[in-house]
């Protein structure tokens, strides 16, 4: 029954700012630790910004531009995009490990969002 859902994305002009967003919909209790990964033509997939038992990681070209932050609920996940570039066209897509399933029986297990598209022109 749990799904990571992503929204947030579109088409902005370089320089520009999205927020993206990951909703865990489902039985679950919480997420606990999860990445924002990007998809593109030609390029393999990239890890850009991450929570790894609390410490936030980001790749080197969205350093100082991204910011990764959960609600206190920890069901929603949310990956702050600043100062776009063309380079940051890709699918960006959620993956997070999941508490979720009966409440006396939870289990940890990891899930993927189809993605939300992220287009920056010049």
């Amino acid at each position: 029954q749990v799904q990571l859902v992503e929204s947030g994305g579109g088409l902005v002009q370089r320089g520009g700012s999205l927020r993206l967003s990951c909703v865990a919909i489902g039985s679950i209790y919480r997420i606990n630790d999860v990445a924002w990964y990007r998809e593109a033509p030609g390029k393999s997939r990239e890890m850009v910004a991450a929570i790894t038992r609390g410490v936030e990681d980001y790749a080197d070209s969205v350093k100082g531009r991204f910011t990764i932050s959960r609600t206190k609920t920890r069901t929603r996940v949310y990956l702050q995009m600043n100062d776009l570039k063309p380079e940051d066209t890709a699918n960006y897509r959620c993956n997070a490990d999941v508490d979720a399933g009966d409440y006396y029986a939870l289990e940890e297990s990891n899930f993927w969002g189809q993605g939300t598209q992220v287009t920056v022109s010049s």
